[in-house]
């Protein structure tokens, strides 16, 4: 006999002994007036087999009967051995008649030892990471492609960054192409001269960050790693930490964010009648000016880490997508899409054909062709030409797992493969 059948069979006796009203019994036990009134009747007349239910013992109506049970088992472990409880569930309604929900087929199967081909991992314990103390010492980074303008204008992409301390938004912009190394160091560009340095970032594993292919060139199986990508060396350039989230839920404050803005920033677009990529931008930045005054968390230390950016240097150097080309005999480079530039001549008309140049694509559209970081030329933005990353030269280098070999021969030092 259960506790609770116990505490009613006192209540009730106590009821009809005239120790507790009708009222406060029915307030004990949570039942009605009328169903204390019906248990009374039963008390007198029956000894105290009256608490239990009248449905105890009984088999459920719903019940599934032994045979379909047995059925069940002898189709598992024979016609359909190997299907997974969902696939069984499904084939035992349309192939054999046989109707029963997937946790009905899940019991039968685990009560007759029949486990799953599918393997459920335990669910990992995750905690909320505590935010770091300081402002700057880490920012966190994303991009949503959305559609911002509700159908009024094209669909746009927000690049943003946003400080793990405080909650601040010190950069964002909408740009039209999808996720891209130029909208990072566009924004990133922009944080670093209004912000300053932060100490490290937090971002996904996209492809703008880290190298997610198997090609290893026969420069990177010597140095033994690969070489980072635009927005990678770009950090590395300024001694900025790279964390990668090894989990959705690891970005949970930044995707927060998104949600966020998803809602109030396109009510606030909504409301401006913004229809271009110029305009988001310009009601964004009075949405983050807004959003940074009255939303942010005190950090638990108020003393920056910002670093101060270095006056010295090349702005427009590192915040490139830089490509390596050879100079032909005539002293042009091709650059892709058909682009060709003639190069000046170095001082005292010195020719340098042959040698590696580095072509520096801004995020505006403007090309700069350094030698040896010499500044060689800068050419304007072709207007009308979409800003897009130009392709990067590969070699027909192997992979990783070929190993390099290397031979001194004649006091020279040689690559074998």
């Amino acid at each position: 006999m259960s506790q609770k059948e116990l505490q009613r069979i006192q209540v009730v006796e106590n009821a009809v002994a005239g120790r507790l009203t009708v009222r406060e019994a029915a307030e004990l036990l949570q039942l009605s007036e009328r169903q204390v009134k019906r248990l009374k009747q039963r008390c007198d007349s029956a000894g105290g087999e009256w608490v239990h239910h009248g449905n105890r013992g009984r088999a459920p109506a719903n019940a599934i009967s032994e045979e379909v049970r047995q059925r069940v088992v002898d189709l598992a472990s024979g016609k359909f051995t190997g299907f997974n409880d969902s696939h069984l569930q499904e084939k035992l309604t349309i192939v054999e008649g046989i109707v029963l929900s997937r946790p009905s087929v899940r019991r039968i199967l685990r009560k007759a030892q029949i486990e799953s081909p599918q393997k459920r991992r335990a669910p990992k314990y995750r905690s909320r990471r505590e935010r770091r103390a300081q402002e700057g010492m880490m920012v966190l980074t994303d991009a949503s492609r959305h559609d911002w303008l509700e159908g009024r204008g094209p669909m746009l992409t927000m690049v943003g960054w946003i400080d793990d301390a405080t909650g601040k938004v010190p950069s964002a912009r909408f740009q039209l192409e999808p996720e891209n190394s130029a909208g990072y160091l566009r924004t990133l560009r922009y944080l670093v001269e209004n912000g300053g340095i932060p100490w490290s970032v937090y971002r996904d594993r996209h492809g703008t960050f880290q190298r997610n292919d198997e090609h290893w060139s026969v420069a990177e199986q010597l140095a033994g790693r690969q070489f980072p990508t635009q927005v990678g060396r770009a950090l590395e350039e300024l001694g900025i930490e790279s964390i990668a989230a090894r989990s959705p839920q690891a970005k949970g404050r930044v995707e927060r964010l998104w949600k966020t803005f998803q809602d109030r920033l396109v009510s606030e677009l909504r409301l401006a009648g913004a229809s271009t990529q110029e305009k988001a931008n310009e009601v964004l930045g009075v949405f983050l000016s807004d959003y940074n005054e009255r939303f942010p968390q005190a950090a638990r230390d108020a003393r920056p880490a910002w670093r101060k950016l270095d006056q010295r240097l090349d702005l427009d150097y590192i915040f490139s997508l830089r490509y390596e080309r050879t100079v032909g005999k005539d002293h042009v480079i091709t650059v892709g899409d058909g682009l060709s530039i003639q190069l000046p001549p170095l001082p005292s008309q010195r020719g340098f054909s042959g040698r590696k140049v580095e072509v520096c694509q801004q995020p505006d559209g403007r090309l700069l062709v350094y030698l040896e970081r010499r500044l060689l030329l800068e050419q304007a933005a072709i207007p009308d030409r979409p800003v897009k990353a130009l392709k990067r030269r590969r070699s027909t280098a192997p992979k990783k797992k070929t190993p390099v070999r290397l031979y001194q021969l004649g006091g020279r030092l040689a690559t074998g493969l």
